[in-house]
Parts: structure tokens; sequence; C-alpha cells
């Protein structure tokens, strides 16, 4: 399709708050329509692209992944329940309270090393500082669950 009206896509990246970059990605994995063409080959952009740009960003602010938000935006178009969206958000906030408790578990951990080395060698030498032997001693799992293992 070739138009003339519309918007540039350094003007749809402003409005939306995304780089020029993503949207390109976002067309071309089918989270946005692909993008009408001014006769010059230019991509044209219509409001509805700004919204949809803006929904996707912020799901991402969300910490959602692309497959979710993809699953989000056909819910929507599909106009089904409100209750699979609605699970499809709640199986995201089982996923960032386990990760916040993995980060609290970090937390901990840190905050001994660091306690531990200002109360021992924190005044030294690095050669003689707690912090390289406690972080080389301590169990892959003293923070919570490894996210390499997923």
């Amino acid at each position: 399709m070739t138009t003339e009206s519309g918007l540039a896509i350094g003007q749809i990246a402003r409005e939306a708050g995304c780089g020029a970059a993503s949207i390109r990605y976002y067309e071309q994995i089918g989270l946005l329509p692909r993008a009408g063409r001014r006769s010059g080959g230019h991509r044209v952009y219509g409001s509805d692209d700004v919204k949809r740009l803006i929904f996707i960003r912020r799901c991402r602010d969300f910490g959602f992944p692309i497959d979710k938000i993809r699953d989000l935006l056909s819910a929507s178009a599909d106009g089904r329940p409100c209750a699979e969206v609605k699970g499809i958000a709640e199986a995201h906030l089982e996923i960032v309270r386990a990760k916040l408790l993995e980060l609290h578990a970090l937390e901990r951990s840190l905050d001994r090393l660091v306690q531990r080395c200002s109360d021992t060698c924190a005044d030294g030498l690095t050669q003689d500082c707690t912090l390289f032997d406690d972080i080389a001693a301590a169990s892959p799992r003293c923070c919570g669950p490894s996210t390499a293992a997923r």
C-alpha cells in the first residue's frame, strides 16, 4: 500500500517513546502491522499504530515477554474474555514475585559479604579482602534459584 499521509517512523518513535529500530523489529515479528509506504518507500504510520506501540512499550516496561504481549494483543483483537487476559497478567505477576524473592535472597547474601568485609578488612589491601574468598566459596544457590538453570 502506498500512502502519503500519516506519521514517519521518527515521528511515531517520538510519540510512542521508543526507537525506530524497535518499531522495525516489532513489525518484523508481527507485533505491529506492516507499515504503509510513501511513494519514496518510507514507512508511514497512523494513530492506531502509536497506541499499539505505546501498549507494547508499556508491556515491555512491566517485563512481559514478547510471546505474552502477542497473546495480549491477540486476545484484544479477537475480543476474548477478560478472564483470559487476567490469567496472562496473573501468571506474569507470579514470575515477578518469584524474581523478587530471588533478589531479596541476593540482597541478604551480598549484605553479609559486605558486612564481613567491613568488619575484617575494609581498611586493608585487596589481597587480604574477604570478599574474594567469600564470593568464590559461596554456594551457587546462595541467592535463590539460578536464572541460568531455567
